[in-house]
């Protein structure tokens, strides 16, 4: 599987309840239920208008159908081949 961050114009999406974002979760899920193990969601981050969400996927194809299942758009989606994190500076 190859890291995906997803780039998602979401308009007021950081203004969304706890009960709005559950829903907003449960609808992703579902569409990963439905694709299958080709696609897993790691976690998003959210901004006022936009969410930037780190998938594992077995390609972009699997990205966009995830998007046309849970309804939420991909705009940019781009591969991570790697990370770099504090304990990169010890290697």
């Amino acid at each position: 599987m190859k890291r995906f961050i997803i780039e998602r114009d979401v308009p007021g999406i950081g203004k969304l309840s706890p009960p709005e974002a559950a829903q907003a979760a449960k609808a992703s899920c579902d569409a990963l239920k439905a694709i299958g193990t080709d696609v897993q969601w790691q976690h998003s981050f959210i901004a006022a208008d936009k969410t930037f969400c780190v998938y594992l996927a077995k390609d972009e194809d699997a990205i966009r159908k995830h998007s046309e299942l849970s309804g939420f758009p991909a705009n940019i989606i781009t591969e991570v081949p790697g990370m770099l994190d504090p304990t990169s500076a010890a290697q």
